[in-house]
């Protein structure tokens, strides 16, 4: 199982581009749909919990997942496999070609994994927000703050997307202060 836990996320981390969020929707795929591993719930618990520590997210999930079916040892395999393909590439990289981007067939096509990337980010979070539960709040804060990032991003505002998500966080505990624990209230 460790050796499996290793080379699933010596492929994720092999053939995904764009980072931990790009890294979302395939290691859902693989670790929820295809081999059981964790729940969709508990994928979307990780990705808030990854998203909400410090690390990349792919590394966070990768770790949970590890630890989930084999303790320690697991972790340690699929952060190691999820880390490995990109050091090794970088590294590579580094030594041999100074000039990468200087190449129009190179540079093309980083233009074109972009593109990707942003289509991969997209329908990770599509699927997140098709999963959630649809409480009122939470999604107005949703669609405020996309709305808020596409205006930050169309009109190219010096703003921090760190801040907009402050802004979130302390816009949703006001609210949950303000409501009180479900607990409080007799509920969940």
């Amino acid at each position: 199982m460790i050796l499996t836990l290793f080379f699933t996320f010596i492929k994720i981390g092999l053939f995904t581009f764009g980072g931990g969020y790009a890294m979302i929707p395939i290691i859902e795929n693989i670790c929820v749909d295809r081999k059981k591993w964790i729940t969709h719930e508990e994928m979307m618990d990780v990705t808030v919990i990854a998203e909400s520590t410090p690390g990349p997210i792919a590394i966070n999930c990768a770790t949970y997942v590890g630890y989930k079916q084999k303790g320690i040892w697991g972790a340690i395999a699929a952060t190691l496999g999820v880390v490995l393909p990109s050091f090794i590439i970088i590294y590579l990289i580094s030594l041999f070609l100074n000039n990468l981007l200087e190449i129009t067939w190179i540079a093309n096509a980083f233009k074109g994994i972009r593109i990707a990337v942003g289509i991969l980010i997209l329908d990770a979070g599509i699927r997140m927000f098709v999963k959630m539960k649809k409480k009122a709040i939470p999604c107005i804060i949703l669609i405020c703050a996309f709305a808020a990032m596409m205006l930050i991003n169309v009109f190219a505002w010096n703003f921090s997307s760190v801040l907009l998500i402050l802004i979130a966080a302390l816009i949703s505990l006001v609210i949950y202060l303000i409501q009180g624990s479900p607990s409080e209230k007799g509920g969940e």
